[in-house]
């Protein structure tokens, strides 16, 4: 028995021992083995320890890096509520080594979006620096712009922020950098004196002209998974063995300050450009060799080219045909020749560009998979002016003093960056007070009312919708469920600044009014649905109903949508979002159309729907109206003047309702109006609204005139013409 006691008495003392052992193999190293090849010479990786918590990197006894996870250390919430994890591999230089998404859970990267772009997107920060200033989306200069994933604006810089926070502080921590210095901030204008002679090699050197090539295969990986052109001579498809072929060699530059363009262009052709340069206006030059046009083989006189755009500060610049100069062959020492070249003009007027910032060159490709069809596919190349070629006048230094400190929030950041935006909504939202406030003025006025309507919806449609990308959806209110019931912060909604301002709005109109008002002047599809329907009607395209009875059976079914949507929320709330893809929202809204054929099948049909019988989606299917109307069912106050005489027995209003929320007894079922005004109308004419037009008859015929009366004299009898009384006498 002693014997067996000291057996396990050894075994344990082995098994402590072996503890620390077993401890260091099951390090981050063994979590993550892909480290392995970020630090090939390393030898050991160290516990994630230190305040920052970071695991350090061993060559022998000396360190070469740290690994983190971004959640450990500067978790930002992202749009979902929950931060994006990213594990993020510096150098003892101060370099990124690595950056590789571990755990996201943003709505529009779970459906619409590919998830592959924000894993490309945060290897892009390979090889920066930790003190680097980077600028995502808007918020003041940096030193160093890296494009945003189109559509996912917040995203972005929200993966922007977590990394370089993140890796900022790990750094100072462990004592890597000694500070940062903004040197971006001396930068504001171009110098028109300054002129060095250089060749083609120094300007390519430099910076001062960028390079984007791409090879076929490049193009072929980019459209993986896609549906396939089927065209024989498909160009996003090379034939076997021409995968290595070019696609597209395209060269760009910002030929303004004089080193670039005059000679690029020569003394005389840059002299005549500036001549056509209003004050703020950049002119750059694009030359490209390769079997795809950065023109694009489709564009008419007239029209926008819809391949090559620059982006800045999240505002993408499209150029027109006015915005053409021709860009003829130039004498630079050392510069291809091009099969493609060309100068666009740069507005500053129109879009704010500033050449001394960095911006983005967007190529778009596309792949034509159906008569009408087309996917595409984005590539960019960042682009900086070397800023030997700028300076800082005192006015630009003046007018960055409004400029937001670095440290600020990031939802301060994404508001401070788009005030512009902001500011067109906020004036949106008060004409739209304005029409309810003084809606009894406004019915009386029918054709006013109908120039206000349609305006409003296209504002909607185009600047609330396809522009700010502001449409609510159902997936906003489960996320707020969940945020309620689990870990609330506000910053968490104030990311986006459009979506969150509109939520405010349709709280209040919800508690005062009702859910109509969103749904039938605020929700971008549900305004292209009228707009289309309004269309349809010029054209006498014939409408159809469905039957009372089974029009109101048919309501329910979004509301069953949305219990169901609620109950997979408790579960899961990715699971929700996923099945909330019934919204069409995404795809003919968010994404603007371009997405695989399924989607867009199934929004255009909506649409189509919809020129038949107005707003079909969202009397039936829209689990989002569904959730606004469960909201405001004890709304304060009903602005819609309704009459004893409705229903009983008139029904113009009930047959002219574009949505069908009026009974056959002349009530308005407020789940279901819209708020669109025209039962107002009515009730507000004497010419249509029976009691109205008995009343003003009856007005009529008491402010008639009486007929004036006949007075007939007849003359009195005299003796001589009397009659006597008995002529026989």
């Amino acid at each position: 028995m002693r014997d067996a006691r000291s057996l396990i008495a050894r075994l344990l003392l082995a098994l402590l021992l072996l503890l620390p052992a077993s401890a260091a193999l099951a390090g981050i190293d063994a979590k993550y083995p892909q480290l392995h090849q970020v630090f090939p010479q390393a030898d050991r990786f160290g516990d994630v320890e230190g305040t920052p918590p970071a695991a350090a990197v061993y060559h022998g006894d000396k360190v070469i890096g740290y690994v983190f996870e971004t959640v450990m250390v500067a978790p930002v919430p992202a749009y979902s509520g929950a931060p994006i994890n990213i594990l993020v591999s510096i150098g003892t230089d101060g370099s990124i080594r690595d950056a590789r998404v571990l755990e996201q859970h943003e709505p529009i990267l779970l459906v619409g979006i590919p998830v592959q772009k924000l894993y490309d997107f945060v290897a892009r920060y390979v090889g920066h620096r930790v003190d680097d200033q980077i600028v995502v989306g808007g918020g003041a200069s940096g030193s160093v712009r890296i494009d945003a994933i189109s559509s996912a604006t917040v995203t972005s810089m929200v993966a922007n922020e977590t990394i370089m926070n993140s890796a900022l502080k790990v750094a100072a921590s462990r004592k890597l950098i000694a500070g940062a210095t903004d040197t971006d901030a001396k930068v504001a204008a171009v110098r028109a004196d300054y002129y060095q002679p250089a060749d083609w090699d120094t300007l390519t050197g430099n910076g001062a002209i960028g390079h984007l090539q791409l090879k076929r295969q490049a193009i072929t990986d980019a459209f993986k998974g896609q549906p396939e052109s089927g065209l024989v001579d498909d160009p996003t498809a090379p034939a076997p063995g021409h995968e290595g072929d070019v696609f597209i060699d395209l060269y760009f530059a910002d030929v303004t300050p004089p080193t670039v363009g005059r000679n690029l262009l020569g003394a005389s052709a840059h002299a005549d450009l500036m001549r056509q340069l209003k004050p703020g206006d950049s002119a750059i030059a694009v030359m490209a060799n390769g079997i795809y046009s950065f023109k694009g083989v489709g564009y008419v006189r007239g029209g926008i080219f819809d391949r090559v755009h620059l982006l800045q500060d999240g505002k993408l610049v499209l150029f027109k045909d006015t915005d053409l100069v021709q860009l003829n062959d130039t004498p630079l020492r050392g510069k291809p020749a091009f099969a493609e070249q060309a100068i666009f003009i740069v507005r500053h007027g129109g879009s704010g560009f500033d050449a001394t910032r960095p911006w983005t060159l967007q190529l778009m490709v596309n792949r034509q998979v159906g008569p009408l069809q087309s996917i595409y596919h984005t590539f960019t190349r960042d682009y900086r002016m070397p800023a030997v070629y700028t300076t800082r006048p005192e006015a630009a230094a003046a007018a960055d003093t409004d400029a937001l400190p670095a440290d600020a929030p990031l939802w301060q950041k994404v508001w401070h960056g788009r005030r512009l935006d902001i500011a067109l909504l906020i004036a949106g939202l008060s004409v739209l007070t304005l029409i309810l406030t003084f809606q009894d003025w406004i019915v009386t006025r029918p054709h006013l009312l109908e120039r206000l309507r349609v305006g409003f919806l296209i504002y909607t449609l185009v600047f609330i919708g396809w522009y700010g990308l502001a449409q609510l959806s159902v997936v906003n209110i489960l996320t707020f469920i969940q945020a309620v019931l689990h870990d609330f912060r506000w910053s968490t909604f104030l990311m986006d600044p459009l979506v969150f301002i509109l939520w405010v709005f349709v709280a209040a109109t919800l508690l005062l009014l009702g859910r109509g008002i969103y749904c039938g002047w605020l929700c971008p599809f549900g305004a292209l649905q009228v707009l289309v329907n309004k269309l349809a009607r010029r054209l006498h395209v014939p409408q159809f109903e469905v039957p009372q009875y089974l029009h109101e059976r048919l309501w329910a079914i979004k509301y069953i949508i949305l219990l169901v949507l609620f109950g997979m929320s408790l579960q899961s709330l990715n699971l929700a979002e996923h099945y909330a893809e019934v919204e069409p929202f995404k795809t003919a809204i968010t994404l603007h159309f371009a997405r695989s054929w399924s989607y867009v099948l199934y929004a255009l049909a909506l649409v189509a729907v919809s020129a038949f019988n107005n707003k079909f989606y969202c009397r039936y299917v829209c689990p989002l109206g569904a959730g606004l109307a469960v909201s405001g069912r004890w709304h304060l106050f009903e602005w819609l003047r309704r009459r004893k005489e409705c229903g009983r027995p008139c029904q113009i209003c009930a047959n002219e309702c574009e949505v069908k929320a009026i009974n056959a007894i002349g009530q308005i079922n407020f789940n279901e109006c819209h708020y669109c005004l025209d039962c107002q109308v009515t009730y507000a004419n004497d010419q249509k609204c029976p009691p109205l037009v008995e009343r003003r008859k009856k007005r009529e015929r008491a402010a008639r005139p009486l007929p004036t009366p006949v007075l007939t004299i007849t003359p009195a009898a005299t003796p001589e013409t009397r009659e006597p009384a008995n002529a026989a006498d």
